[in-house]
């Protein structure tokens, strides 16, 4: 090791606070970026995994395929493994005590699709052979038929078929019936006998309403014949962009007709076939992307300039004594590797560390809710650990050959002196006089410290701009990403929906004695009445008053045709109701002055744009009132009914109410008032639907059917809510986890780069000390210094942080149409944390400093 870099060492050793503080920067940098990297990773394994649970392990799925063609699909370069699987058809369940599900469905599974599609057995094996099956348990559970393991079945197995229908019924179309009687047959009968070898789980994907209990077969590879058709479910070797086109090419040049794609899992690889999809994904990446890299470069390099003064002298007293241009910057260099060396891998300990630790307190509250399945784990993949790695030591790189070239400019008296560093001119130092008067003389030298040597200010500004960027720019994303979310969900809140086919109202009776089964814990009886109004064409949504610019005739007498939706509920109901969304609950009830709830927000999916928009479903005020008319009627008048006040606005849907399309508006009113609006024929007429939660879905669902009321249907969307909810929870748990990452690393990076600048100020505070500043001085200085910096950091801050949001906003516009809004909330936190912070690092550092010893601070030549 020659001369420099022992001289590089022994430097770096004797400041040990300002290689600490150097050191203690470049690892909160490394940090952040690892746990970033790690947490996108780990979220995204948590989804593949429990969507693989849920649906199954299958990229792609190639439909009713030949044997030639299936031999095509195994010879394909891209794939990796091949499932097949048959849905064979529905045979009568002999002695079902379910009316509402009278079949057996028989699918047929290879041995890889008995792996990839995740079928848990119970007991017994699975099957091996064509001629065996295993039984999901509601056979014996729901439907009341016991079989036995060695039970042979002799099954007349169809498809169905509806009544004048020419295409076959399959497992998400719910059985097809009037009065009570069947209005669906089986066709295409042919008889295969069966031996029960297992037992197996009720299927996930398996829908509650679907007609046919779910038994399985297994298909052989060897005895498909050549006229026979069967499913490839395709595991892909590599997970790539093109592998839609592959996926297109292969079926083109085989002559396969359906291709489908598990879009579900291929969204959690960063991977759609839809454009929009596409696009949306890769522009926020690189969004987030770009302000994390940022963040981190900045972290680094102010790490660097807080002490460039001092690096400064160092190298100016190597010039004095003979070293040239290429040794100052091989020390200044070797100093930087030294602290690569230390610091990149505690960095990516510590963000490993910090992410395994916020996994650990999550795990508990998603194992808790939501039947999920599948936990938190640490992903760390090469790619995460490179690009912190790379990142680092380039910063690094520039963050110490900047100073090196700098000092190579520079003589070496003025570098010792540091002349170049701290100009005392006038003009340079001057501040208004309305801060010495309105503040005193401690705010104007506070400025004047500040002005004197704006490189560290400046630095300390930009951390604090930068920390404010990542907070906000976070915090708006993971919002977005969460109303995305929100916007593309069905919006299913509840479990089980009850109601008559032939249209007559549920009865008291028969709502007590649903709602009082056990596990039942919430349910909501609604009444639907349709009435239209005319709305006046300032006030209709925004889609409709394009339409109306290209065609005028969509108007009458300047107005746009309504479709109403009236939703009663009960009083115990709506007065529940009202409360969450702040209505007034009597105004509700008054039959003198009948008032509604109005839902004046919409979502919906534009399948022509290929987006989910968020909009106005027409544009009114609390207070304002509209004139409902009947609904239209074959040859006759249209007749006014009555006005209706709105009593509030809102967004939020009561339990069980399906939102409107646009040209649509949704009221919430009280029974009395429904009772009001509609004429006799009306109320005969009027359908009702009763919705429940229930902690046991399924055996809800089992005890209403058993009540045997004829024409009641039954749809069990259990499995929806609970997907979607799930949804929400994990994101929820992402967005929050994000969020209190990034804003633990800016808090430090705060703390760390104030508490440093002021340590680097002990000579410049001596001296005030000495010159006779006193304690209370000291503290008013400090304090106008921490005014000073939280303001000129907001000023930058707070645009730089809005335009970032806005570019953010409009990559998420690619799929999801909603208005732009502010986090303002979020920029509240913001400038109060901003103050908070930056006067606790200065009371923190201030303690520090005021502990020092005048004479020996003023010496004090290392730091």
């Amino acid at each position: 090791m020659n001369i420099v870099y022992k001289l590089a060492i022994r430097n770096l050793k004797q400041n040990k606070r300002r290689t600490l503080v150097t050191i203690i920067g470049v690892i909160i940098s490394v940090a952040m970026v690892t746990a970033v990297a790690t947490l996108v990773f780990s979220f995204s394994d948590l989804m593949i995994r429990q969507t693989i649970a849920d649906r199954g392990e299958w990229h792609v799925q190639y439909k009713d395929v030949t044997k030639e063609q299936l031999a095509a699909i195994q010879g394909d370069k891209a794939t990796q493994t091949v499932a097949i699987t048959r849905d064979l058809g529905y045979a009568p369940l002999e002695g079902g005590q379910n009316p509402n599900k009278p079949y057996l469905f028989i699918k047929e599974y290879d041995t890889q699709g008995f792996t990839q599609f995740q079928v848990e057995l119970s007991k017994g094996r699975l099957p091996q052979t064509d001629k065996e099956v295993v039984i999901s348990e509601p056979v014996a559970t729901n439907a009341k038929v016991k079989y036995e393991i060695g039970d042979r079945l002799t099954l007349r197995i169809g498809e169905r078929f509806e009544q004048g229908g020419d295409h076959p019924l399959d497992q998400n179309e719910p059985l097809r019936r009037e009065d009570g009687t069947l209005t669906e047959t089986l066709q295409h009968i042919k008889t295969k006998d069966y031996t029960v070898v297992g037992f197996i789980k009720r299927p996930v994907w398996e829908t509650a309403w679907a007609p046919g209990y779910t038994i399985i077969s297994y298909v052989d590879e060897k005895i498909i014949g050549a006229n026979d058709h069967v499913n490839a479910a395709v595991v892909l070797q590599k997970i790539k962009p093109s592998l839609f086109a592959h996926a297109e090419n292969l079926a083109k040049r085989n002559d396969i007709e359906s291709v489908q794609y598990n879009n579900d899992l291929l969204h959690y690889y960063g991977l759609s076939k839809n454009e929009e999809s596409y696009s949306m994904m890769y522009t926020l990446s690189a969004i987030l992307m770009a302000v994390i890299m940022i963040g981190s470069v900045s972290l680094i390099y102010n790490a660097f300039a807080l002490s460039d003064s001092e690096r400064s002298r160092h190298l100016g007293m190597l010039a004095s004594v003979g070293a040239t241009k290429r040794q100052k910057r091989n020390s200044v260099l070797f100093e930087g590797v030294i602290i690569g060396l230390i610091s990149i891998p505690i960095g990516i300990l510590c963000g490993l560390a910090g992410i395994g630790i916020t996994f650990w307190f999550m795990n508990p509250m998603i194992e808790g809710a939501l039947w999920s399945s599948e936990k938190l784990t640490v992903i760390v993949t090469p790619l995460s650990l490179l690009i912190a790695c790379v990142v680092s030591m380039l910063t690094i790189f520039i963050s110490t050959y900047l100073p090196a070239i700098k000092a190579s400019k520079v003589s070496a008296m003025d570098a010792i002196r540091q002349t170049s560093d701290v100009k005392l001119t006038a003009e340079a130092v001057k501040t208004s006089r309305f801060i010495s008067k309105l503040f005193g003389i401690e705010a104007e030298i506070g400025l004047k410290n500040l002005k004197r040597n704006k490189r560290r200010y400046h630095a300390i500004v930009f951390s604090l701009v930068i920390s404010i960027v990542l907070f906000l720019t976070v915090s708006f994303f993971t919002a977005g990403m969460k109303q995305s979310l929100e916007l593309s969900r069905e919006g299913v809140n509840y479990d089980i929906e009850v109601s008559y086919s032939n249209g007559k109202r549920i009865d008291d009776r028969l709502m007590q004695s649903i709602v009082s089964l056990d596990g039942v814990t919430e349910y909501n009886l609604i009444q639907e009445l349709y009435k239209n109004a005319w709305v006046d064409e300032a006030y209709i949504a925004d889609e409709l008053q394009e339409m109306v610019k290209k065609d005028q005739s969509l108007l009458q007498d300047g107005k746009y045709p309504y479709e109403i939706k009236i939703h009663a509920l009960n009083d115990w109901s709506l007065q529940a109701y009202a409360k969450a969304v702040g209505a007034n609950y009597e105004q509700l009830r008054d039959p003198d002055r009948p008032a509604a709830i109005v839902m004046d927000t919409i979502h919906y999916q534009d399948v022509d744009a290929g987006k989910y928009v968020q909009t106005k479903a027409m544009y009114t005020n609390v207070g304002q009132s509209i004139e409902l008319t009947n609904s239209y009627k074959e040859n006759a008048e249209e007749t006014k009914v009555n006005q209706v006040i709105v009593a509030a606005l809102t967004d939020q849907a009561p339990m069980g109410m399906s939102p409107t399309g646009v040209g649509g508006l949704n009221m919430i009113v009280s029974e009395r008032i429904m009772d009001q609006l509609a004429d006799d024929e009306e109320l005969a007429n009027v359908q009702t639907y009763l919705h429940l939660k229930s902690t046991e879905p399924l055996r809800t669902q089992q005890e209403i059917e058993e009540i045997h009321e004829t024409n009641l249907n039954v749809y069990n969307v259990y499995q929806s809510r609970k997907s979607e909810e799930q949804q929400i929870l994990l994101m929820s748990v992402f967005s929050y986890g994000f969020i209190v990452l990034i804003s633990a690393i800016s808090i430090a990076n705060i703390f760390n780069t104030i508490s440093t600048g002021l340590s680097l100020r002990k000579r410049e505070i001596a001296m005030l000390k000495s010159v006779g500043m006193t304690p209370k001085g000291f503290a008013k200085m400090t304090n106008y210094e921490s005014i000073f910096y939280g303001v000129k950091s907001l000023l930058f801050g707070l645009p730089v942080s809005f335009v970032v949001m806005y570019l953010i906003y409009r990559a998420f516009a690619n799929k999801f149409s909603y208005g732009f809004t502010l986090p303002w909330m979020s920029i509240l936190s913001v400038i109060v944390a901003v103050f908070v912070i930056v006067g606790s690092a200065m009371l923190y550092s201030g303690a520090k400093v005021k502990k020092e010893n005048i004479i020996d601070a003023l010496k004090q030549e290392n730091i």
